[in-house]
């Protein structure tokens, strides 16, 4: 049932619709964290357990001309969710989508903005690495949600980010930068100008444990070089957006940086990477969401990389 609130918004004019704090589109809310710019808080679920599609934050800002999506979502209904929810706060056109990286969470939504006169936009490497995870993706997808992930087709971007790329919406400059490797080697980040919010993507989560695919050591260093310059909000891949940099980015450097030098430890006294899974980080246990199968993955990722040090 729609909130008061969401009523509010569905029965006003489109002038008025744009300074409603939420939106709702079939209980699919976007929330208004800065102005022109709404975020889509998804699910604290893991992707083995009861995932529907919509577990990532999904990004939406408005300019004079255009509008940006940032993230798309796991599903092509969730991207039409997310559609949706935009067309009850504006007629614009869906200029860019941005995907953040590779991640199926964040870029099967795509196949929802095809109808649309936009661009898809994404890390340099991005476009050859979704072709390649291709398959694995889309059976995953079908596997986990069954019509709506076989309707998920893969859509790579047609724009390359290089380094540096400025996405101009009227008014309203998005500043986008690809990522050496980290989180992925596929990472972007995107700060809007005007209101200074920073999107991350999954280089940083909040209340749910970060994720490592790629390389730690990378991770921590793009944390470091993101906490030289100073932001209105940021925000991360999952969990809320945060006002407060040295909490939200200060909390994943923490946990990182104790996880690296627990396995660092153990391979030095030769204890086993399976034994280092119940082990690692455990005092951040019941400082994050999903620890138990998140943190074991990510000692299964770093371990083989760091025995090689």
């Amino acid at each position: 049932m729609l909130s008061k609130i969401a009523r509010l918004c569905v029965g006003v004019t489109f002038g008025f619709v744009t300074f409603c704090s939420h939106v709702w589109a079939d209980s699919f809310e976007l929330k208004k964290v800065a102005e022109g710019v709404y975020v889509h808080h998804g699910q604290h679920q893991d992707i083995d357990d009861g995932y529907q599609g919509d577990i990532c934050n999904l990004g939406v800002v408005i300019g004079r001309d255009a509008i940006a999506v940032i993230d798309s979502g796991g599903s092509k209904h969730t991207g039409e969710q997310l559609l949706q929810a935009i067309r009850r706060i504006s007629k614009l056109p869906v200029r860019y989508v941005i995907n953040t990286h590779v991640h199926p969470d964040h870029i099967y939504g795509n196949a929802a903005f095809q109808g649309e006169p936009v661009h898809f936009v994404g890390h340099e490497k991005l476009a050859n690495t979704m072709l390649l995870r291709k398959e694995q993706y889309e059976k995953l997808n079908a596997s986990l949600l069954g019509d709506a992930g076989k309707a998920s087709s893969t859509i790579p971007p047609d724009t390359a980010v290089h380094g540096q790329l400025s996405l101009d919406l009227g008014d309203r400059v998005l500043q986008l930068q690809s990522q050496s490797v980290a989180h992925t080697h596929t990472d972007l980040t995107v700060l809007d100008s005007k209101t200074n919010t920073l999107f991350t993507g999954d280089l940083l989560f909040a209340q749910r444990t970060p994720v490592v695919e790629g390389d730690i050591k990378g991770l921590i260093a793009v944390l470091d070089k993101l906490n030289q310059s100073q932001y209105a909000l940021i925000v991360p891949g999952h969990g809320q957006e945060s006002a407060d940099q040295k909490t939200i980015i200060g909390d994943e450097l923490r946990y990182l940086n104790l996880l690296l030098a627990d396995v660092r430890s153990n391979i030095k006294k030769g204890i086993s990477m399976e034994q280092t899974m119940d082990t690692a980080a455990e005092s951040e246990r019941k400082k994050w969401l999903l620890f138990e199968i998140a943190n074991r993955r990510n000692v299964n990722v770093i371990y083989p990389q760091l025995e090689w040090e």
